[in-house]
């Protein structure tokens, strides 16, 4: 059993702030002594129905907190989500329907349960808390915070000063957030950099409430397959944990050489020094493969990381085509067919729009030749196309 500092040094480790250490270790402390385990809260927001790789940042430190024998509150916003997190937006959110945030809470929680132990997890929805709120008690609540507080968050200021409108529904999501810390009567809660204005807000209500304040831990946003920009569903540039391991491993070959270090820092727990030693006296290539290994493995098996590793090498190292693909049923053998519609009716792809792109990146191969966008195809049974560099599709007559 680890003692009081060294819990504290690892569950600090990795952490771009925590407000306060000292009151960690109070609270850890207390808890040791008096057998109670601490409530350690993460809420997160169905707005979409994957996690990817930058979620499970925050997950890994939960799991830390598990394994010290404390109780961890996976918190799903199906309220909050209703709204969305104005957090770095510069434009009111789409508000999401119940059955959309339905759903995407019933992945959210299989999918959490890869990294987190079910057995020692507390599962809680807000609504069980905010729906029955009466307007008296939205106005005590409200009571608790000025307006100019709530605008001295930086998204709301830009907005202010560029003429974009906010809309009142999105003042009250710090603030609906925050009862959730109330209600929860959270000991610590975790939650990206750009979670700092509402974590705080949670510690000045929970005192309002006459609690003591939460620690907020932020950890650091994992950026993209890009090196630019922070991981997200929309930019397209993340690696979701339910990929197939093909997918996932692909990804992870993706993405630039000085991603290599921080993404086995904040995704493996790894010594950075170590990983800068290895990219400097190894071919990076051969670094970024055992990370891609290592990350796909955590979430399919070792055998399966070795398959998707195989085949990657297989597809881009030694130019040979996958064996196993998507099918795709031929309508006629031979099918003639404008590239244009061939693309923009593969699955999975989002748009004719970006059908023409790859068209006209010469990102598409139809049984080893490159088409152009003014193309007209020919088609056979067990003809192939590839889309980008890693999507595959078998044709076939039924």
């Amino acid at each position: 059993m680890l003692d009081l500092d060294q819990q504290l040094e690892w569950l600090m480790q990795g952490t771009d702030d925590v407000i306060s250490p000292s009151q960690l270790r109070d609270k850890l402390e207390k808890s040791q002594q008096t057998g109670v385990p601490l409530r350690v809260k993460l809420g997160v927001d169905p707005t979409a129905p994957d996690i990817h790789l930058g979620h499970t940042v925050v997950l890994e430190k939960l799991r830390q907190f598990q394994e010290l024998g404390h109780d961890v509150i996976f918190l799903v916003g199906d309220m909050t989500g209703r709204i969305g997190d104005p957090t770095l937006r510069t434009s009111t959110r789409k508000q999401l329907s119940a059955d959309d945030v339905r759903e995407f809470s019933r992945t959210y929680v299989e999918q959490a349960k890869k990294i987190l132990d079910p057995d020692r997890l507390t599962l809680h929805y807000n609504s069980e808390w905010l729906e029955p709120m009466r307007l008296a008690d939205m106005i005590r609540l409200m009571a608790q915070i000025t307006v100019a507080r709530i605008l001295e968050r930086d998204d709301f200021h830009n907005r202010l000063t560029e003429h974009i409108p906010i809309y009142l529904h999105e003042l009250l999501y710090p603030l609906m957030q925050a009862y959730d810390s109330v209600a929860l009567r959270a000991d610590v809660e975790l939650g990206g950099t750009d979670q700092r204005f509402n974590i705080m807000t949670a510690r000045q209500i929970q005192e309002a409430f006459g609690l003591l304040p939460e620690v907020g831990m932020f950890l650091p946003i994992l950026e993209g397959t890009d090196g630019i920009r922070r991981m997200g569903k929309s930019l397209g540039n993340y690696v979701g944990i339910n990929e197939p391991p093909q997918d996932m491993f692909g990804k992870i070959m993706s993405i630039p050489d000085l991603l290599i270090t921080r993404w086995a820092v904040l995704l493996l727990g790894e010594d950075a020094e170590t990983w800068e030693s290895r990219i400097a006296t190894e071919n990076p290539r051969d670094v970024k493969a055992d990370l891609g290994h290592r990350i796909t493995a955590r979430f399919w098996g070792q055998e399966m990381a070795d398959e998707a590793q195989d085949q990657f090498n297989r597809t881009f190292r030694e130019h040979q085509i996958p064996d196993d693909m998507p099918v795709i049923d031929l309508p006629e053998d031979p099918w003639l067919i404008a590239a244009i519609e061939l693309v923009a009716g593969l699955p999975d792809m989002p748009s004719k729009q970006q059908a023409r792109r790859m068209l006209q990146q010469g990102a598409v191969i139809v049984d080893g030749s490159k088409i152009a966008i003014f193309d007209t195809v020919t088609v056979r049974h067990d003809s192939w196309v590839r889309v980008g560099r890693r999507r595959y599709y078998r044709f076939r007559m039924k």
